[in-house]
């Protein structure tokens, strides 16, 4: 999903890891003055997480229509590699697209296991993966996109029995998409009913959503909320401040609804990383960055933390150190004085898809940059960990920066923050 869903455009030959390892856990001589840091991360727990997208098969299955004998043997893939590589969490994303990878009580069967929307997979994916990351020490966090319905504006393609075919008047089309419209009051609902019925059955680490609330702004195009602004909104002074609130009530309701079905379930939210620049709100941060998660996604990112809605955020701060518009440097910067004092654990969202990408900045060519990017967030005491994106490119590495990172940083296990 990401390259298609993170948006970080909108701003403007190693050898694999196990040649590293050869050596055992001693996989480089220790960093200076880095040691230290890295041994209390590895007591104290740090969050090593790779995202497993589904959408459009980005990450996984490679295809859609594989056997299920060859599904499972790809995802045990990803679990073992992101074993190999010291990580200790996967983010695997279930509900890619108002659809399932579990035998839902509420959607269909995703379209990216069989190719065909509905059709039974033959196995359990998500119950599968909860048994085998478990198994070989790693947390299962469940990876939902609550609003997204389709990646076209065509509801007939949809199964007959999908929810937004049965409730046509929950759907918007919007940029070339389906949406369910997050102003309406039973879409908020059934959504919630849909994402916790995963919860209720598998024993999940957490919840975790990606950067889609109100979808990216599309230029020239309406996202045609008047309706159910006029029948909801009467209260708020703009239209804004009313979606802003809807998806406020998504967040809060959601916190309380999983402690209900399931006691210690985390829920964490990873962000486009801009909540606001300074020259639009002196509380945002020193970018200036093309999208704000709270005036363009009507999202307030900021107010999840302050009021303590969610467990972990975990901002994808997808650009390089020094980066004019957005750099990395300020944002964890930003993010960590943010979370400081709220109880709220901060994950940094890493940008691994971009390391070898010819048709980015000079930075990404370089295989020490993430590296470098885990060296200045050592330096923030509230930055618990980071995470990838995504598997793919986890398991190829092109130009080895995941490599160079576990050399640098995971040179012993860890085990995940409390």
């Amino acid at each position: 999903m990401r390259r298609m869903g993170r948006r970080s455009l909108v701003l403007g030959a190693a050898s694999t890891v196990a040649a590293l390892m050869a050596a055992g856990d001693a996989v480089a001589a220790p960093r200076p003055g880095g040691a230290r840091r890295r041994r209390h991360r590895a007591e104290t727990g740090e969050l090593r997480g790779v995202w497993i997208a589904t959408v459009a098969n980005l990450d996984w299955p490679s295809a859609p229509g594989l056997s299920a004998a060859a599904q499972e043997a790809e995802l045990i893939a990803h679990l073992d590699r992101a074993v190999e590589l010291r990580l200790n969490a996967v983010v695997l994303q279930v509900r890619p697209s108002a659809d399932a990878l579990w035998p839902s009580s509420y959607e269909p069967w995703a379209q990216c296991l069989t190719g065909v929307q509905g059709k039974d997979p033959g196995w359990d994916p998500l119950g599968t993966a909860v048994r085998e990351a478990h198994a070989r020490g790693l947390e299962l966090h469940a990876w939902f996109n609550p609003y997204r319905v389709a990646n076209h504006t065509d509801p007939s393609r949809l199964v007959a029995s999908h929810p937004a075919r049965l409730h046509p008047d929950w759907v918007l089309p919007y940029g070339g998409k389906l949406y369910y419209n997050p102003g309406l009051p039973e879409v908020r609902k059934f959504v919630q009913d849909a994402m916790l019925d995963a919860v209720s059955r598998y024993a999940v680490d957490a919840v975790h959503w990606d950067d889609y609330f109100y979808p990216y702004p599309v230029a020239g195009q309406v996202f045609d909320d008047d309706d159910a602004y006029a029948r909801y909104g009467a209260d708020f002074g703009s239209k804004a401040a009313w979606r802003r609130d809807n998806t406020d009530r998504l967040v809060s309701e959601t916190a309380a609804r999983i402690k209900e079905v399931r006691s210690g379930v985390k829920f964490g939210i990873s962000p486009f990383a801009v909540w606001r620049n300074a020259t639009t709100d002196p509380l945002g941060s020193d970018t200036a960055a093309g999208v704000q998660t709270y005036d363009d996604l009507h999202a307030d990112t900021r107010k999840w933390v302050k009021e303590g809605w969610i467990d972990y955020i975990c901002p994808q701060a997808y650009w390089n150190i020094g980066f004019a518009a957005a750099d990395y440097a300020k944002l964890v910067s930003w993010w960590a004085d943010t979370v400081r004092g709220t109880g709220v654990g901060l994950y940094v969202g890493e940008a691994l898809y971009k390391a070898g990408d010819p048709a980015q900045p000079a930075a990404w060519q370089d295989p020490a940059e993430l590296s470098r990017h885990l060296d200045l967030a050592a330096g923030h005491p509230e930055v618990g960990g980071h995470v990838y994106f995504s598997a793919k490119q986890v398991k190829s590495d092109p130009i080895g920066a995941m490599a160079r990172v576990v050399a640098d940083h995971y040179q012993a296990r860890a085990r995940t923050p409390r």
